[in-house]
């Protein structure tokens, strides 16, 4: 492990959540039997741990060195340790109670508590998620654009409106279509020049996949976010970024799959929109002046 993780190993978790979506086949199995029995992975053996995954065990030390450790031993200190430090059985009933998902008998403190935390972990998981070579990437794309097109539908328009914003402020020219016929025709005339945005939190929005399958077949580059890593989203994305995949009981889905997921998309494009800033100081904070001298004088006195 890198000198910079060895005082936290609870960060295995955060690594292997941030490698999964860009492992091959059998890379990824191993990590999702991980993530999936924690307890059991802390004392299997490699060999245990193979057969387990159906790979070799040359496979399970592979994995062990893409997640940036050293040894297999490593590995399952950082899981023990881990599970140490995420140990919730000490919490109250009351305690537990705030991280389920809201009811009809909830007090307006209880809400509040039970959103907030919501909102927290997505964006705390979203961070888990994010490559950052892949951010890297995506910041990359924009700087080199003449235009920045965003596809979204539903939901997820929140996250693409914010996005107009922030870019267009930033001196970035950038456009929102919502209608199926728009999105075709802007990805129809997009070229090497530009990119397109696809936001979409189960990727599988038709809409956007089709006017990014086409904006790519144009020379565009394609940015994609969006929950699942097996999503048809991010076969036309040359570049994906993954928000939190958690989810919600049946029950809570009107709150919590629109709400939450708009929160984890917006952290994307904010990250994007910052990374870019940073690296366009000057020309940015110009940018920003004069669209601010512009929406000022547009004000009533």
């Amino acid at each position: 492990m890198e000198e910079g993780n060895r005082t936290q190993y609870q960060d295995v978790f955060r690594l292997i959540n941030k490698k999964i979506a860009y492992l091959n086949p059998a890379l990824r199995r191993i990590a999702e039997y991980i993530l999936e029995n924690p307890s059991q992975c802390k004392s299997i053996t490699t060999k245990e741990l193979a057969a387990a995954c159906n790979v070799a065990e040359s496979t399970v030390t592979r994995f062990v060195k893409e997640i940036g450790l050293d040894s297999y031993q490593e590995l399952k200190i950082g899981i023990a340790e881990a599970l140490t430090m995420n140990d919730t059985t000490s919490l109250s009933s009351e305690e537990k109670y705030v991280y389920e998902d809201i009811s009809r008998n909830d007090t307006q403190e209880m809400i509040l508590e039970k959103v907030l935390y919501r909102n927290v972990q997505t964006m705390t998981e979203t961070k888990q998620r994010l490559n950052i070579e892949e951010l890297s990437k995506a910041v990359e794309a924009i700087d080199q654009a003449q235009v920045i097109l965003f596809s979204s539908m539903g939901s997820s328009r929140a996250a693409a409106v914010s996005g107009v914003m922030r870019f267009t402020r930033a001196g970035k020219k950038s456009m929102l279509l919502g209608e199926q016929s728009s999105l075709l025709m802007s990805a129809a005339i997009a070229g090497p020049g530009d990119v397109m945005i696809g936001i979409s939190n189960s990727g599988r929005s038709k809409d956007v996949i089709d006017s990014m399958k086409l904006a790519q077949s144009k020379g565009a580059r394609t940015i994609g976010i969006t929950s699942f890593e097996d999503s048809p989203l991010t076969k036309y994305s040359d570049i994906a970024l993954f928000t939190s995949a958690k989810s919600s009981n049946e029950g809570s889905a009107l709150y919590w799959e629109a709400a939450a997921s708009k929160t984890a998309q917006i952290l994307v494009l904010d990250l994007i929109y910052a990374s870019y800033a940073a690296k366009n100081f000057t020309q940015t904070l110009n940018y920003m002046e004069e669209t601010y001298k512009v929406l000022r004088s547009s004000r009533e006195k």
